[in-house]
């Protein structure tokens, strides 16, 4: 065995840069849960749930007995250390790896170590993968540290003699490529590296025997057969693990030719074991959790939730956006990646020397070792291009401003946060051959090659860029807003309301507090997109009526006794709610009464489609069934972040605004001291929304200064509502308390300040 393989790993430095990742992110942790998916998965592993599909068994299972240790107060702060935690354990990851790929480049111990160092550092400072490190966003972290752990014991695995030993690393590598399957396939992409450094007539050592290199052509052919398999069982068609079937059937039919028959069944037991982790959903499922996403109690519905069915997802040949455009996409998130906090400029700037160092770095890695290098191409390949072929995402949200294009509704750089991570490794090899040119230029006046080295270090400041230029943008210290959001929203209810939603970011938010902090769990909350599933629909009508806690709900609803009411939601049967279709097409003007209440469907108003034709969707009929079977029992209440939804239906006179809601009335709304109409707004109970805005909401917390402002702009809406709340209710204030009026003005005038289109309120007349 050469040098470089017989020299064991430095553990202990890769264990300074686990605690010292670890201690970055803490420090810039996010103390609660945040917008987009994060409510969704800290609830689902709170009550030990089903997320959306694909339903991410692993990490549900594992968050949970995670979120069980005392490592934080609050639950959230829990399970957002767990995404910290496992980020953290990839960066060590990447340090060993880059030190063990840079032996071959950087002789000298310490200045090799410092530079996988400075590369690890890159890796884990990226802005998307810092970001996304501290919160769980996602399930993305649990993916990068089974990427990083499989390469790393592929890596290894490459190091050790042939032996027992040597195909254990095997077995444990497809035993993890199983398990994170269960979590998201993301983790699997990671199977291509191993199949390159597998491939017999790439390896350096080969078996000197016949019989030896047969073996070495069955190990490989059993691996690629079992990674058809796993990619197989993720795929949209069935023919897909058929012909994954047909492979490892050939496989194993070589393997007793070989005589390796007991390690190619070996490979299917300990991917079986892994991928068993899925028999959690059906057996999760039946149990019918608060969350159960996809209820995939059938084997129907468990297929339909593990293919992701429920997105409708055209086929990857019909192109939903330019394929050049989705290049630019990643591009421009690349470029992001350096120095997020700023401007565009100089983001350029540094994404072009991080690109070059990057690329510098692979070329010098090909030199020094093809093979491996080869297989470090083979998986940035697989999670830059043929991800971003298969995803076949829509145009970017920030893409070809201000052109009118079909749009993801979000930024999507979180999908390539291991691309971006892996590129900290070519940009460790980049540095240390910027070193290397400097030791060369000092070798006539420095004869000691050990010293040269250590005079070239000064290059490795490079890689505190991304720390220095990302710690404003990446870092989530402090920031409450999505669940200040819920808590006043849900708030705005009146006791045992029905409140009916729009989207991920005015619904997931309310099912952790409802969920993990107890909140007001008496309201019933209708998602108008989610209503368009069945599944969605049962879990709605299983939900129990809780009772309202009148001494930890807001002042303003302990004036009056509040009935619990009884039965479910929907006056629908089982069969009945199950056979909705979910489109009603109508053609004329229909006027439907419920009580005192009219509804006007217009087919000008809504969904028009032209020549007078329109449609009713699932979701429609649901609020309407929930008005008509509810009324004078359970007030239904519209989020502002539904829009006009509510006003399509002609029910505007009856919509009365509470802050961030607008309650339906059973009698048309007139003006009074309480009652006003404002423009854009509509009427508005001024006293009840005085009383939330100053007495319950978050305000102060919403209007804090962000020093570059609210990052993530899909989702800023949430704190423009804010803005315009605060600014509306100063307008209606202006003339009846002054002192109130500016209060509301001072913190619409902060909050509009973290906007990317912040809009100065209007300042009140001066009192009297």
């Amino acid at each position: 065995m050469d040098d470089t393989r017989a020299q064991q790993p430095p553990y202990l430095w890769a264990a300074f840069v686990l605690l010292g990742t670890l201690a970055l992110y803490v420090v810039t942790l996010a103390p609660t849960t945040q917008f987009w998916d994060t409510s969704e998965y800290i609830a689902a592993a709170k009550v030990l749930g089903i997320p959306h599909p694909p339903g991410n068994p692993l990490f549900t299972m594992m968050a949970h007995v995670w979120g069980m240790l005392p490592l934080a107060t609050g639950y959230a702060m829990r399970i957002n250390l767990f995404a910290a935690t496992t980020s953290a354990v990839a960066a060590a990851c990447w340090f060993l790896v880059s030190e063990r790929w840079l032996r071959t480049i950087v002789p000298a111990t310490l200045p090799r170590r410092l530079a996988a160092l400075a590369g690890a550092l890159v890796c884990a400072t990226a802005f998307t993968v810092w970001n996304q490190s501290v919160v769980n966003e996602k399930v993305y972290t649990l993916s990068l540290v089974s990427i990083a752990l499989i390469l790393w014991l592929i890596v290894r695995w490459d190091d050790q003699p042939a032996g027992e030993a040597h195909d254990h690393h095997l077995l444990l590598i497809v035993y993890l490529l199983a398990l994170t399957s269960t979590n998201h396939m993301m983790g699997v992409l990671v199977g291509p590296v191993v199949a390159v450094l597998l491939f017999p007539p790439l390896m350096t050592r080969r078996a000197t025997s016949d019989q030896g290199r047969l073996t070495e052509w069955s190990q490989w052919f059993g691996f690629l057969a079992i990674f058809a398999v796993l990619m197989a069982t993720g795929m949209e068609e069935k023919g897909y693990l058929i012909a994954a079937g047909i492979m490892f059937a050939a496989a194993l039919a070589f393997a007793l030719y070989t005589g390796n028959w007991r390690f190619t069944l070996a490979l299917l037991g300990v991917a079986a074991v892994g991928i068993s982790v899925y028999i959690f959903l059906p057996l999760r499922a039946r149990h019918f959790p608060p969350i159960n996403e996809g209820e995939p109690t059938t084997w129907e519905a468990l297929l339909a939730v593990l293919t992701r069915q429920q997105y409708g997802k055209p086929p990857i040949t019909e192109r939903q956006a330019d394929f050049i455009a989705q290049l630019l996409m990643w591009v421009t998130y690349f470029r992001w990646q350096w120095g997020h906090d700023f401007q565009q400029n100089v983001q350029a700037f540094l994404a072009t020397i991080f690109g070059f160092l990057g690329l510098l770095g692979a070329w010098r890695h090909f030199r020094a070792d093809r093979r491996q290098a080869l297989a470090m191409m083979t998986l940035m390949f697989t999670l830059t291009l043929l991800l971003i072929y298969y995803l076949n995402f829509k145009y970017g949200y920030s893409q070809y401003l201000p052109r009118s294009l079909p749009r993801e509704v979000r930024e999507r750089d979180y999908f390539f946060m291991c691309s971006f991570a892996l590129w900290g490794i070519w940009v460790s090899m980049g540095l240390a051959t910027l070193m290397e040119w400097v030791q060369d230029g000092l070798r006539e006046r420095i004869a000691d090659e050990t010293k040269r080295w250590m005079y070239a270090l000064p290059v490795l400041a490079i890689a505190l860029i991304p720390l220095a230029g990302n710690r404003l943008t990446a870092s989530r210290a402090g920031e409450t807003l999505a669940r200040d959001f819920a808590v006043d929203l849900l708030n705005s209810v009146e006791p045992y309301g029905i409140l009916v939603t729009a989207g991920d970011n005015d619904t997931f938010p309310l099912w952790y507090a409802q969920e993990v902090e107890g909140v007001r769990r008496d309201v019933v909350v209708i998602n108008l997109s989610l209503a368009n599933t069945d599944w969605y629909l049962r879990q709605m009508q299983r939900r129990p009526v809780e009772e309202y806690d009148a001494a930890k709900g807001p002042a303003i609803y302990r004036n009056r006794v509040w009935p619990k009411p009884t039965g479910r939601v929907l006056a629908f049967r089982d069969g009945e709610l199950d056979s909705l279709r979910l489109y009603y097409p109508f053609d004329a003007r229909q006027v439907l009464t419920f009580g005192s209440v009219q509804v006007l469907l217009d087919p000008e108003r809504i969904h028009p489609l032209g020549n007078g034709q329109s449609y009713l969707e699932k979701a429609d009929v649901v609020v309407l069934a929930a008005i008509k079977d509810q009324m004078g029992k359970r007030t239904v209440f519209f989020s502002r972040t539904v829009g006009g939804y509510a006003d399509e239906f002609g029910l505007t006179p009856y919509l009365e605004g509470h802050g961030f809601t607008r309650a339906l009335r059973p009698e048309p709304l007139v003006a009074s001291d309480s009652i006003q109409a404002l423009p854009g707004f509509g009427w508005v109970n001024v006293p009840r929304s005085k009383a939330l805005a100053f007495d319950v909401y978050h305000g102060d917390a919403a209007a804090r200064r962000r020093p570059r402002g609210w990052v993530d702009r899909p989702s800023e809406g949430i704190l423009g509502l804010y803005g315009l709340t605060y600014a509306a209710l100063a307008q209606s204030l202006q003339g009846k308390d002054p002192q109130a009026a500016l209060r509301a003005v001072a913190l619409a005038d902060s909050i509009n300040k973290n906007t990317h289109e912040f809009r100065t309120a209007l300042p009140p007349e001066p009192p009297q």
